[in-house]
This record gives C-alpha cells, structure tokens and sequence, in this order.
C-alpha cells in the first residue's frame, strides 16, 4: 500500500494567492503535498494546520496556543531572515524546530543600506523632485547639509553576515567602519574590515549608521530619544532591520528637531504605515516599502530554500538553519 502524502500548510493573510512552484517540487521530493490556507486569526491557523506534518508562514503568528494544537507538526519554516512571529520558546518546550532561511538576500540588503546612504548623502530625493518640478536653482537657496562620503564613518549596529557584507562593500567608497555587537567575535568583525566600539561611541561617531539586528528581546526599542541624542546633528540613519528596533516616535522627533540630518528606511513599527505616519512625507527621509530583500532571484531561492528545508525534516534530516538549537537533543533526526 503506498505511503499517504505528508501534509504541508502555508498559513498567511493571503496565502491562496501565492505563487508557491518552487516549493511544491521541492515537497513533492518528500511525498508531501502543498496546501494553502488564509488565516488571519490564531484560531485560523490552529484549524488550518491541526493535521500539518510542517508549517510555513510569512507572517502568520504562530504562538503557543498553535504549537499545542498541532501535535503533528515536525518543523515550522519561516520565510526570510527574521522569525519574529514564532514563538520560538513554546516551539522548543513543544519539540518542533524553527527553521529560517539566513542567507537568500544578503546581497540585495545589503545593496539596499548602500543604497540609502548614497541616496541620503546626495539628497536624492529632494533633488529629484526638484527637477521634475522645474525648480532647476531652488536648492541653491536651501541650506542643505551636504555631508562627503569619501573619508566618512560609517556605524553598523549589529555585525552579522548582512552588516559584514555592508562593510566590505562601503569600503569602496572609502568609509571607515566602526561596528557594535556584543556577541560577534572581533577577530570575524575585523576580517570584514570592521572595528568594534561600545554603542555610545558608535553613535557619536558615526556620519551614516545602520541598523542591522534581529528583532529579539533585547534590541526591542533600542534605538531612542536618548540615542538619537547622542548622535551627530549632519548623520543619517537607517534601518532595514526590523521597525520594533527603533523607537519611531522618536525617530520622527529627533528628524523634526534636527537631532540627525535624515534618514533612509525600509522597515517600520507597524506595516503598513498609517496615513499620519510623518516619516513618507519628511523631505529629508527616503522610505521604502520593506523591499530591501527584493530581487527575482532573491525570491526563487528563498522559495526554493522553504521547499528544501521542510522536506530534508519530514525525511528524517537535519534542516541547516535552526533557530532553537536545544530542541536538537530532544528530537532524533540524523
């Protein structure tokens, strides 16, 4: 008697209208069929995945409630870097490995946060729009801080594999890195030409600072009015972290006071932004719709890598990026 086809369930907002190809060979490889449910409640999910053998989410919250409703489930992979929305405690108390795919758009970030700060240097934004509204010599007539980028300094909050591309491509432009991180090793800040610094002194350093964390605990808010503060009055901050890691209100108080010169940012508090978000219509700020990890082949691998590593579980392996490294004593897989 053939074997019955495992179950996979992608619950999101809009998971039916998903294109999800490259996961569903990937699967197929494992006797596993595809199925996606729109959930928009907790309850949702539970109903949607009871008799899951693996889920995969975008954003969907997969809390502990879920984890307990869901006495199949092997293994829970979540789309991109970030794994915010899993509550990765209750997955390890409840013996389900949470898998998230680190490395499918460290190139197209990365490029982003170059991306930004040239944008920010060279006042991109403002320009622009003054040209297509004619307004050819206006901008000789606002005083503009117009920092160099050449010999400047660029601070990188948070020193992984994203941060540390970042660096090595900024030293093209011949920017100096500092970096802050208590939990890298500083000999693998300084292969990617990175010097280590306290927080404080990064902030009041700096000219360009980027946010490249994980949201966690601890860098919950870790950026604010008292940071902010600290910084200098021509540096531009961005972020294409996570938007829980900077305080907005006070990202958009230390704009309006002129605290820091600017900002680029991709992410924010809440997504979308409301309509009196300030931030989209400050002249001195680039926003970006949480795009930075955007390219087509960024997607087909990050699709592909979603595939394979609910399959390489549901065939008795190992996937290669586990968040909750202690369910590993807990669960036998080879």
């Amino acid at each position: 008697m053939p074997e019955s086809k495992r179950k996979v369930v992608m619950v999101d907002r809009f998971a039916s209208s998903i294109v999800a190809t490259e996961e569903a060979e990937e699967l197929a490889k494992a006797n596993a069929e595809l199925v996606k449910i729109n959930c928009s409640t907790e309850d949702e999910v539970i109903q949607a995945a009871r008799n899951a053998d693996a889920i995969i989410t975008r954003y969907a919250q997969i809390t502990r409630r879920v984890m307990e409703a869901v006495p199949k489930c092997k293994v829970i992979v979540r789309y991109g870097i970030g794994y915010d929305n899993v509550d990765v405690d209750a997955a390890t108390d409840n013996n389900i490995p949470v898998v998230n795919i680190p490395g499918f758009c460290l190139e197209e970030v990365s490029n982003h946060v170059i991306m930004l700060i040239l944008a920010c240097a060279k006042r991109l934004l403002l320009f622009s729009n003054f040209t297509k509204q004619n307004r050819w010599y206006e901008w000789r007539q606002v005083q503009l801080p117009m920092v160099s980028i050449y010999g400047q300094t660029l601070g990188l909050i948070g020193c992984g594999h994203i941060a540390r591309m970042v660096a090595r491509k900024a030293q093209c432009f011949d920017l100096k890195i500092i970096g802050y991180d208590p939990y890298i090793d500083e000999s693998l800040a300084m292969e990617s030409g990175i010097t280590l610094v306290n927080l404080p002194e990064l902030l009041s350093e700096a000219d360009f600072i980027s946010v490249n964390t994980p949201a966690t605990k601890e860098t919950w808010h870790l950026i604010g009015e008292e940071q902010f503060k600290q910084m200098k009055p021509t540096a531009y901050f961005i972020n294409t972290a996570r938007g829980s890691v900077v305080d907005e209100p006070a990202l958009i108080k230390a704009l309006q006071e002129k605290w820091i010169a600017g900002a680029g940012v991709d992410v924010f508090e809440k997504e979308p932004v409301d309509a009196d978000n300030a931030l989209p219509k400050m002249d001195n700020v680039i926003v970006t719709p949480h795009t930075a990890f955007y390219s087509d082949m960024a997607l087909k691998r990050l699709r592909t890598s979603v595939g394979q590593e609910a399959a390489r579980v549901l065939c008795g392996k190992w996937p290669q990026n586990v968040v909750n490294k202690p369910v590993k004593p807990k669960i036998k897989l080879e």
